[in-house]
């Protein structure tokens, strides 16, 4: 090998360790996160996770207890049973609005229909869900996917299959 190549060789070396190591802040955040799901309380219902961004019809992730929100399926309500959680009177309480209630976490009482639904401001179609009732959970569960993650208010944290 000619000394260039070495040279270059070594130096590519020497970062793949820099490369593949991990914040351990996040492994722990990552596993108390896991550990946290999989103590949950099982039963016939869904986690929900509000994901707003303007525009678009979707309502967020719903998950069973006890899987991971990598696991989870964007959804939109069928509300001709219950109408979602942040749906307020014509005259909203100053304050309250569409989407407020952005990465709130609830309980979710309902099913799955087996249809999908076109959301034509985000160009994907999700399965619809047959809302019955909800529980707030908590107004503030923390990150949904990574810990690092960052949410800008015009997309989505991962790319949601496009489901005919």
């Amino acid at each position: 090998m000619s000394r260039p190549l070495l040279l270059l060789l070594a130096v590519v070396l020497t970062l793949l360790p820099a490369c593949s190591t991990t914040d351990p802040m996040l492994a722990v955040q990552l596993e108390a996160r896991r550990a946290a799901i999989a103590s949950e309380p099982r039963g016939d219902w869904f986690i929900g996770r509000r994901y707003h961004i303007p525009r678009t019809q979707f309502w967020g992730y719903l998950r069973r207890p006890g899987q991971s929100w990598d696991e989870s399926r964007l959804v939109i309500f069928n509300e001709h049973q219950a109408i979602q959680p942040d749906r307020l009177p014509e005259e909203p309480a100053a304050g309250n609005a569409y989407g407020y209630d952005h990465n709130y976490e609830y309980r979710i009482f309902g099913y799955f229909t087996g249809d999908t639904v076109y959301d034509p401001n985000s160009d994907i179609f999700v399965p619809e869900f047959k809302l019955a009732s909800y529980q707030l959970i908590t107004p503030t569960p923390g990150w949904l996917f990574k810990p690092n993650e960052r949410f800008d208010g015009r997309r989505l944290l991962r790319n949601e299959p496009n489901i005919r």
